[in-house]
This record gives C-alpha cells, structure tokens and sequence, in this order.
C-alpha cells in the first residue's frame, strides 16, 4: 500500500471540497447535485493518476476491465459523500435516509458507560457516523486522526462546525493515548481508519484482493492497549440520499500474547483486511483511496504503536 496517499488524494479531496462548500451553501442540495456532473468530468479529464488508481482497483472489484464509465461513476460517488459531508457537518440531518445495522450493540455499552472503538475505513463515509449518533441517540465520539495530513480539510470543515476540533484526537502526540484511554473509560467512542499507512510504523502484509497488500498494524496495536471493545463500521453511500451503516462486532479486546505478538497481529489485521474486501467488492465505488494501493516498494520501519494509526 503505497503512502502517496496524502500527495494525490489530498489534492483531489481539497479542491472539491472548496468547490462543493460554496455550491451547497449558497445554491442548495437539489442544484449542487446537478453540477456533481461537471465536476465528475474536469476530474475525469484531470486527475490521471485518480483515474488509473480507478480503473485498477475498479477492475479488481468487478472482476472485469473497468472502462471509463465505471471511472466517472467513481468519482462521482466520491463527489456525492463530499457534498454530503456539508451538509452532515452543519447539521442538515433531514437531508438523509439512512439504514443502520446493528446499532443496539454500540448502544448496550453506551448504556453501561462502556467506550468502545469503531474501525473504518475510506470506504465509503466515516463522518455518516455523526448524523447515526444524532438520529439514534447521542453518541459521544473522538477521532483518532493525523491533523497534519488533512489540514485543509479539517479547517475548512470547521468553518462549517467549529465543535469539530472538540472531538479530534491527534496522533502522534505525548498525551495521545492517555486521552484515547480517559476517553473510552469515560464511554466514548473512539473512531479511527485503518486502511492506509502513516508516515512511519510498523507494518504487516495481508492478503487483499488476492494480491499481497501493507497494512499499518498501528489500529490493531492502538485497540489492544485500549482494552475495550472493537467494532468495524462501514457507512456506504447507496445513491442519492441514501446510506446504510453497517457496524461489525469484531472483538471484546484485542488481545497481543508476549509469545505470539506478531502472528497475533497478523491474525488480527488480515482479518480487518477480509471484512474490508468484503464491503469494498459489494459497494466498489465507494472506495476512495485514489492512488496506487498496492505499492511493491513499500518497507515496514519501527515506530511507537500510538504513531502508526492512519486518520
């Protein structure tokens, strides 16, 4: 898995975000849903790397030669989940239809003053995770993320809601897995991604796609030591207004034996990689990592586990 990640997809993302920002805050959700359109094609004509990383994954997924219509479905897939993060982001709820699987297991810690942790992805929207927390009830969540990586993004999104920053846990800090343990042992969720790979961390290869593929094994370390709960959460955009959550029970604890640490990581990580072929091949154009994913020179370095988890 290759960390172009940041140069390619950061670009992309960023731009949109401005273009689709002003669109949906000045012209409404019905006319920024129509230049989607325009959008989709001066990204289509534009991004070749985006659009090769596309075809390739798109490929895999299909299990047929992607072609240029299946591109431009993708990226305006990608469009749509940005637009609708506006609208998730100041509070537009009414603007959603959303279907939600296995809700009640998250809610039968809460009730108990349990945190947990939910594992994602950038398959799909992991912000949909807010607009669940207010239909359902009031989730108390904090993001594990990486600021740095997605400056922009995250300061432009605080424009729209400046509690954002409230719920950010930065990574790689002295205090962060202190704050991520008073957090969950106060009954908060604690939201992290855990399909690309940081800067520096240890990293294990698993099986994805049928093609050997590095993951960071920062998300299995960071839960280990949280001690508490892992679910997999996957909000999937379905067309139009519609998502469907799915949560994933996927350990009480992660437990990391002294004798067998590496084959336990292992284990555990392939496991993530499995449900996450299995969602990303039932929904293939809500995979936003738009670069070169499987990246043959990419080398494990050591690092502290709190500095490994992507965001």
């Amino acid at each position: 898995m290759s960390k172009d990640w940041k140069a390619h997809q950061e670009r992309g993302s960023n731009i949109m975000l401005h273009v689709i920002r002003w669109v949906a805050l000045h012209l409404g959700r019905g006319p920024a849903r129509s230049l989607l359109y325009p959008i989709t094609l001066y990204f289509l004509l534009t991004a070749s790397s985006q659009r090769r990383a596309s075809r390739e994954f798109l490929s895999l997924a299909l299990n047929r030669p992607a072609n240029l219509r299946d591109v431009a479905r993708h990226i305006h897939t990608f469009a749509s989940t940005i637009l609708d993060r506006v609208y998730m982001m100041t509070d537009r709820y009414d603007c959603f239809d959303l279907t939600i699987n296995n809700h009640e297991l998250i809610a039968e810690l809460l009730d108990q003053n349990k945190g947990c942790v939910l594992l994602g992805s950038h398959l799909g929207s992991f912000e949909v995770l807010r607009i669940t927390a207010v239909v359902r009830r009031e989730l108390p969540v904090k993001i594990l993320m990486y600021p740095q990586h997605n400056e922009m993004m995250v300061r432009i999104l605080s424009e729209l809601n400046p509690s954002l920053s409230e719920n950010i846990i930065p990574l790689g800090q002295p205090d962060t897995l202190i704050r991520a343990k008073e957090s969950a042992a106060s009954g908060s969720i604690i939201g992290m991604l855990g399909d690309r790979v940081a800067d520096s961390g240890k990293t294990v290869t698993c099986q994805f796609f049928d093609k050997p593929t590095t993951f960071s094994q920062g998300p299995i370390l960071f839960a280990s030591l949280l001690k508490v709960p892992v679910f997999l959460f996957f909000g999937l955009y379905k067309g139009g207004n519609r998502y469907e959550i799915h949560i994933e029970p996927f350990a009480d604890q992660i437990p990391l034996k002294r004798g067998s640490r590496e084959k336990d990581i292992q284990d555990w990580t392939q496991r993530y990689a499995a449900r996450l072929e299995h969602f990303a091949r039932s929904a293939p154009y809500n995979w936003f990592n738009f670069y070169d994913y499987w990246d043959a020179h990419q080398r494990p370095v050591e690092a502290n586990p709190q500095d490994s988890v992507p965001g």
